[in-house]
């Protein structure tokens, strides 16, 4: 049991690392695309191309474009922040419940 509880460990702490990383990376879309900056530039591109797949998944369901104001981001966020609290910490108690403790 302990092989499968340190597994359910390791994949909560990674999963939460993930989900912080993809959480900065849309702020920081999010912050560059109200100073509008060169679309040709790398680091745009690459921040682009990670976040609108997500935003565009959104944008199918619910209507995120509110006076001017695309909430796409917020709602990515509010998303990340609702699987960090819920199933990386169930993750990670079932990890203890495993071992025991």
């Amino acid at each position: 049991m302990f092989l499968l509880s340190n597994l359910l460990e390791a994949v909560s702490k990674i999963l939460d690392i993930v989900l912080s990383i993809y959480m900065w990376i849309v702020i920081i879309s999010a912050l560059l695309s109200w100073v509008n900056p060169d679309p040709h530039n790398p680091i745009v591109r690459f921040l682009r191309n990670l976040t609108e797949p997500v935003y565009r998944k959104i944008r199918k369901f619910i209507p995120t474009y509110f006076g001017g104001i695309d909430i796409a981001p917020l709602i990515v966020i509010l998303v990340i922040v609702f699987l960090q609290n819920f199933l990386v910490k169930s993750l990670y108690e079932l990890a203890y419940k495993l071992k025991g403790y």
